[in-house]
């Protein structure tokens, strides 16, 4: 046979094979119509690989893990490498830690990469939502690929916490007494949940093996079949995109998938593989063999959690210790209080889409972001919610402060009570107004252009600034964005003194308080109008020939139109855009 031959029957062996799968499987259709799906191009969308990265680190490190960990509270002696322990009992998933630790090869560094990815996974997580919270992306049609993310983050929180406490020594084991507290705060049932959880009275014979199937099955079997869900409405939502020229709301501006995106993705996966490892062979985390097994008996001095459950800790750490007597039944209200704020705050950030949908009525898709400067209330609300978080993980390790920096813990604890009041309130106020600047400054760049450094003398005397006026992509970068108005539910009574049924109707009177605090007087500045482009672009007649188009001096104001500029700036003047849809 011919090499020309031999060519025509590997290619037709080969097409007989795509065509197979084709048959049955649909592939070809598939590969072209989803292989060159456009993938917009903005630093922040990393955030999202990140955290799937960091998961698929952990799967891969969790499976090297389990063929050497034995789930077992059964207790050993343990006779290993690590000769302080020696001679020390202690249960089998501590021992088998410490073997992975020192007797496995790399078991020690895998073990680190599988503690900090768990950290960078939740973190970015983390980072995403809120990059998601901040632009709007959790609107119509993506209500519910932003629950599939809360709900990651939510089980993290979970994941971690159960597989922080498998290696069973005396930190984890302080971890779990601090969740055997919480649980027995809860009235009546408390004490059956917390019998029914550890197999018995804490600290039990079983809970090791139940954390360890709900940590390497249940939980990411869950998180596993999510991701996949979120990924594949990702697709078909197609992506979100920031403004821009040419971008709209019915299309997407980027690089197809493949080859580009899949070979910036496949790259960057590494970059993040490297740096986890990085990290993990230079920065020691969770040393056991420093802590020893866990006993009842015995607390850990300095115990802290990690930081994602650091807010938790806070809240009961700063809360004072009330409790109460009811029918019998005495309320830990200084650990009740704090375990039902803690999905409080989570539920809060969970549900803010469906709250902010039904108080603008906004029916339509949206497909172009945010910028945050443009939703002030909504930036201010997530800013606030973020310090609150940052003052209880701060009060988490209000005994560290204290120690460290050679305080009182009263006076620590104290503080981090007055922040969590003081703090979200001047943190909101601080952004609201850091927003408005920003839009009144974006304003002034539209109408005056940016300012070129140049002092020009006119023939009259007068000294003038030559300002470049904005490139049209500029231009519709920062006048594209809506400035919807609130809803109004009317007057009290028409021309014929009837009143009015929209007044009789509280949810409907609460929806217009709140629409109006979201885009109500004060929440916006106002976008310049075409007239008021053209009239500050209108060059003056005595300066048309001596100024060329692209520099021209600042327009001079009338006397008391910034004053008028600034009374705008309170809301007053609303948008063309008009309300949203509904």
């Amino acid at each position: 046979m011919t090499t020309t031959g031999r060519q025509a029957a590997k290619e037709s062996s080969g097409q007989r094979v795509a065509d197979w799968f084709d048959g049955r499987l649909g592939t070809h259709s598939l590969g072209k119509k989803y292989l060159r799906k456009v993938f917009p191009d903005h630093w922040s969308f990393l955030l999202g690989e990140i955290c799937l990265y960091s998961f698929v680190i952990l799967i891969l490190t969790g499976v090297y893990l389990t063929l050497f960990f034995h789930p077992s509270m059964n207790e050993v002696t343990y006779h290993g490498s690590y000769v302080p322990l020696n001679g020390v009992r202690m249960s089998e998933a501590y021992a088998s830690t410490l073997d992975i630790s020192f007797d496995v090869r790399g078991g020690l560094l895998i073990r680190q990469i599988h503690h900090w990815a768990a950290l960078i996974f939740i973190a970015g997580m983390l980072m995403h939502m809120m990059r998601h919270f901040f632009t709007g992306s959790f609107r119509k049609p993506r209500e519910v690929n932003w629950l599939f993310g809360w709900t990651l983050l939510f089980l993290g929180l979970f994941e971690g916490l159960f597989g922080y406490s498998l290696p069973d020594d005396l930190l984890s084991g302080t971890g779990m007494r601090f969740v055997d507290g919480a649980i027995l705060s809860v009235p009546i049932v408390g004490t059956y949940l917390s019998f029914f959880l550890f197999g018995g009275e804490f600290p039990g014979h079983d809970i090791i093996a139940r954390f360890y199937s709900l940590h390497i099955l249940v939980i990411p079997g869950i998180m596993a079949a999510l991701v996949v869900a979120h990924l594949i409405l990702v697709v078909y939502h197609k992506h979100t995109q920031f403004p821009g020229p040419g971008k709209t709301e019915r299309n997407v501006v980027g690089a197809p998938f493949m080859p580009v995106y899949m070979a910036k993705a496949g790259g960057f996966f590494f970059l993040v593989f490297g740096v986890i490892a990085l990290i993990s062979a230079v920065a020691s985390i969770n040393p056991v063999w420093s802590y020893g097994p866990y006993r009842a008996d015995q607390v850990s001095t300095g115990a802290q959690p990690d930081w994602y459950l650091g807010f938790a800790e806070g809240l009961v750490r700063i809360m004072p210790g009330w409790e109460i007597n009811i029918a019998g039944h005495t309320l830990v209200l200084g650990v009740l209080i704090p375990i039902v704020v803690f999905p409080l705050l989570l539920i809060f950030i969970g549900a803010y889409p469906f709250l902010e949908s039904w108080i603008t009525g906004d029916k339509r898709e949206h497909h172009l972001l945010d910028r945050p400067r443009n939703r002030p209330i909504r930036t201010s609300i997530g800013t606030a919610w973020i310090s609150i978080y940052l003052i209880l993980l701060a009060g988490g390790g209000n005994d560290i402060v204290a120690t460290r920096f050679h305080l009182s813990i009263n006076t620590v604890t104290w503080a981090v009570r007055i922040a969590l009041l003081v703090v979200p309130v001047i943190v909101f106020v601080a952004t609201r107004r850091i927003c408005l600047a920003l839009q009144l400054r974006d304003r002034e760049l539209v109408l005056h252009g940016r300012e070129t450094g140049v002092i020009k003398r006119l023939p009259h005397g007068e000294y003038v600034e030559l300002h470049r006026p904005l490139s049209p992509a500029e231009l519709h970068t920062l006048t594209q964005h809506e400035q919807p108005r609130p809803l109004e539910i009317g007057p009290a009574e028409d021309a014929n003194g009837v009143p009015s049924p929209n007044h009789r109707m509280p949810m409907l009177r609460l929806r217009a308080r709140l629409s109006r605090a979201l885009y109500g007087e004060g929440t916006q500045v106002p976008k310049p109008t075409a007239e008021e482009y053209r009239q500050a672009h209108r060059p003056n007649e005595h300066l048309a020939d001596e100024h060329p188009a692209t520099e021209r001096p600042a327009v001079e104001q009338r006397p008391g139109e910034r004053q008028m500029r600034e009374h705008q700036v309170s809301g007053r003047q609303v948008s063309e855009a008009g309300p949203p849809d509904g």
